[in-house]
């Protein structure tokens, strides 16, 4: 004798199972969404690391010259699709906090220009120093 109880109780562990099946598959696009868009930022992260290193070490260059020149320099970085443009100019009219003219201060800016995202990139670094500072 079937009792009548016996396919109300398997209709329930079907809809149970649907239910389940549904939590899991929003939980997991949920999840992989998380995933996509933290390898996004990862490796937003990553390129600007490499642009900042490459500034760095252009404006590294340029100042340990024993001697600056006024003018702009381009180049590009092999093998990293970064152009540079490196600009020295003589700065006539710094003064220090006594109001005294500082002489031979030189502004130094290097300027980066890269393709990414489907547009162009820039990004610009700048400094002063002092134009005998290296010399003997």
């Amino acid at each position: 004798m079937k009792r009548p109880h016996q396919h109300v109780r398997r209709g329930f562990l079907l809809l149970e199972m649907i239910l389940a099946l549904s939590v899991f598959g929003i939980t997991t696009t949920g999840f992989v969404v998380a995933l996509h868009r933290m390898g996004t930022v990862a490796r937003l992260a990553q390129s600007e690391m490499r642009i900042t290193r490459i500034l760095d070490s252009a404006l590294d260059e340029t100042l340990s010259l024993p001697t600056l020149e006024e003018g702009v320099t381009s180049t590009t970085v092999p093998g990293a699709g970064v152009e540079l443009a490196t600009t020295v100019e003589l700065l006539d009219k710094m003064e220090n906090q006594d109001g005294q003219i500082l002489q031979q201060m030189y502004r130094i800016e290097v300027k980066a220009r890269w393709f990414e995202n489907s547009t162009w990139q820039e990004r610009i670094v700048e400094t002063w120093r002092y134009g005998p500072m290296y010399q003997p």
